[in-house]
């Protein structure tokens, strides 16, 4: 269908602290340069954009070395850390900053939001609003009254249409700047995590329409968000960016598994000091690693740190696990079967393997784990216990239905068999 976003060798300097290029002594050292037929002096320097450390230049890379190509009709997420760069890159292919060097070619009319309000003048109606940002797509008046009605249907902020959006919340401007901007029918739609203003009943109507407006339309969409469910639902490819940089691409169930599976996705937590704690006298939980995030079907891997506190071995060592909802209700409960011994003094780790893909629904948990010591289940003595210190989200599988219900109520306690919890 052809190519509808390129952007080549896309870099994006800033100086901190400055507004503007700089002091006069750097323009004109700049222009020096220039005339010479030299590079940028200032290009040259320039430290990667890490928020968790201090630098020694005053000049940042936001973007560094940004190249892809994003085809007609397709939808692409992009993720990422705060910080790492996504918004401005949004912000350069919406033309509302210029890049420091490199190229960006796009093909067709771009609407853009980008944060709440984009584009609105806060003296104006809602309806003049509608019709002002047609205007700058280069829409006729005949064009805009076309989709009027669908847009203020859509938004849901009909009766406020006509007063002024400095009066509007932050979720009736953002509901009213999205509409506008999906209906207005641009090539090239560029959504920020603006979206997560709105309550859930709109965002699930957005990432419908965003659908509709690549698949159904055949016109693209790029979007920025820390959902990683929104992003698996929506997008056939994703893109991470890191510290500047684009550092991974391609299917989005890949590469979002990647990034869930490295740092960003997983939590290893120290326990001392959990709250609703029962702390053990023998032996204690120091430890829980977990996935942040799941997609439904994966088995969830707990990673649990134990460390003796008793002059004696302790022998016949179990695990109860179980995860509670949104509400504490109990959806799954197991223990292990495997016993283990713990030397005097000695600090071990113990990985579980929880089938979970039949019982957990998409949503977050809390985790629960307790330290048994016993043979049979009804003899167990408790060690140490810890509720609700781990949390874990599962995201929607690709292939899920937008539509369907996903059931939160309480499923009741489960005991699988030693097939789908393993403790090694």
């Amino acid at each position: 269908m052809g190519i509808a976003i390129q952007v080549d060798n896309v870099s994006k300097q800033y100086r901190l602290g400055k507004v503007g290029t700089g002091t006069l002594s750097h323009d004109l050292n700049r222009w020096w340069y220039r005339v010479r037929g030299k590079e940028d002096p200032y290009l040259k320097i320039g430290e990667t954009n890490d928020r968790s450390r201090k630098g020694v230049s005053e000049y940042v890379w936001a973007l560094r070395n940004i190249n892809f190509e994003i085809e007609q009709g397709d939808a692409v997420g992009i993720i990422g850390r705060n910080g790492a760069g996504k918004s401005t890159l949004l912000k350069i292919l919406s033309r509302t900053t210029g890049p420091t060097s490199g190229t960006v070619l796009m093909k067709g009319r771009v609407a853009s939001l980008l944060e709440v309000g984009t584009g609105f003048h806060s003296e104006l109606t809602g309806r003049e609003n509608i019709f002002l940002n047609g205007a700058i797509l280069g829409m006729t008046k005949h064009e805009i009254q076309r989709k009027f009605d669908e847009i203020v249907d859509f938004s849901g902020v009909e009766r406020y249409i006509d007063t002024p959006v400095k009066r509007y919340s932050s979720g009736m401007y953002v509901r009213l700047g999205f509409a506008v901007a999906a209906f207005l029918e641009p090539e090239i739609l560029i959504v920020d995590e603006v979206l997560a203003v709105g309550d859930s009943e709109f965002q699930r109507k957005a990432i419908g329409k965003m659908q509709d407006v690549s698949n159904g339309d055949g016109r693209t969409v790029l979007i920025v968000s820390h959902n990683m469910d929104s992003i698996m639902k929506l997008c056939k490819r994703s893109i991470v960016m890191d510290k500047g940089a684009i550092v991974d691409a391609g299917d989005s169930v890949d590469v979002i598994g990647r990034y869930l599976s490295g740092d960003a996705g997983r939590s290893l937590q120290e326990c001392r000091g959990a709250w609703d704690r029962s702390l053990g006298t023998r032996a204690e939980v120091t430890a829980i690693e977990t996935r942040q995030f799941l997609v439904h079907g994966e088995n969830l891997v707990v990673v649990v740190e134990v460390s003796s506190r008793s002059e004696h071995d302790l022998n016949n060592l179990n695990f109860s696990i179980a995860l509670m909802d949104e509400l504490n209700n109990v959806v799954f409960n197991s223990y292990t079967r495997k016993g283990f011994s713990l030397a005097s003094g000695e600090v071990v780790q113990k990985t579980f393997h929880i089938n979970s893909g039949r019982t957990l629904m998409p949503g977050k948990y809390k985790l629960g784990l307790s330290l048994l010591q016993g043979i049979l289940p009804e003899d167990h003595l408790q060690l140490d216990s810890i509720f609700g210190y781990s949390e874990v989200s599962v995201l929607r599988s690709p292939d899920t239905s937008l539509d369907e219900k996903w059931d939160q109520r309480y499923y009741g306690s489960i005991v699988l068999d030693l097939k789908e919890i393993d403790c090694t």
